[in-house]
């Protein structure tokens, strides 16, 4: 039979590892909490740059094209949808999927060409392309070789 020593400091639980436990354990998602503050739901998007365009692709499952509004006023980018509920009475035994108004807003990190946006929705997915505004774009810089201002003797 093994004799273990007793050692108090090993089941200490320093403060943070404490906080992160209780944070992780008990954290809910709250459809408030993603929402807007016009109280607009939210959806999930992916946003990224190449060197000419800032890309925005939005999931919005159960919206059709016509029920979505883009807007570039300013710096900002807007998304806004609908998704209405089939027509009856139902009682549900369980209800997961949301519906009613969806709204995001995005500050843009850069000057686009908002006249010239294109959007396009597959498969539940709408996709928008903003081209960067010329200011925004990348410049190759060309370096001019010159002779040294001294020479060596």
């Amino acid at each position: 039979m093994a004799i273990n020593r007793y050692q108090p400091i090993r089941d200490f639980v320093s403060l943070r590892d404490a906080m992160n436990s209780l944070f992780e354990d008990s954290v809910v998602r709250n459809s408030s909490f993603l929402g807007s503050p016009t109280g607009a739901q939210s959806f999930p998007v992916d946003i990224y740059q190449n060197d000419d365009d800032l890309v925005l692709t939005a999931a919005v499952p159960g919206m059709k094209p016509e029920d979505i509004s883009i807007t570039v006023l300013g710096g900002t980018l807007t998304i806004r949808g609908q998704v209405e509920a089939e027509p009856g009475e139902r009682h549900y035994l369980r209800q997961e999927i949301s519906y009613g108004a969806y709204e995001r807003s995005f500050e843009l990190p850069f000057a686009v060409q908002a006249d010239r946006a294109d959007a396009t929705f597959t498969n539940g997915l709408v996709t928008v392309r903003l081209p960067k505004a010329e200011e925004a774009k990348p410049k190759q810089v060309q370096i001019n070789v010159s002779s040294p201002a001294y020479s060596v003797r």
